[in-house]
């Protein structure tokens, strides 16, 4: 299910949450969701929010526990993306195997900022990409 809201005196700020059922073929649908939601970016662009929304989210079906939400929030010239879960454990970046870097440092790569809220109900992990032109 999709949830969508503009929250009044924060600079427009647009909230989009999707709730992740427990399985990892969500991932599909997961993408396609955010790729539909980034229309109006450029493809480069686009393509690197929707691999951080990815990352973000097969991290918590691989190693987190239900419930999961994505969200993603957004300003002009700023996006955030919200990654849900009721695991206690923190989220933490390992280093690449292969070649190719992958999870967290492969989200830092792409984003300005990432990190993570620990609460009594689990977790958040974010990613704040820049949208202004590279």
């Amino acid at each position: 299910m999709t949830i969508e809201q503009t929250r009044p005196g924060t600079d427009d700020l647009r909230v989009v949450a999707l709730e992740v059922a427990d399985d990892l073929s969500e991932l599909a649908a997961v993408r396609v969701w955010a790729d539909r939601l980034l229309l109006d970016l450029p493809d480069d662009l686009r393509h690197d929010v929707v691999t951080v929304v990815d990352e973000l989210t097969s991290n918590a079906l691989r190693h987190g526990e239900p419930p999961r939400q994505v969200r993603l929030l957004r300003r002009p010239n700023w996006l955030c993306v919200e990654v849900d879960d009721a695991c206690l454990d923190p989220a933490c970046s390992q280093p690449s195997m292969g070649a190719a870097p992958h999870g967290l440092v492969l989200v830092a790569g792409l984003s300005v900022a990432w990190g993570q809220w620990q609460r009594s109900t689990g977790k958040t992990v974010w990613a704040e990409i820049t949208l202004d032109a590279r």
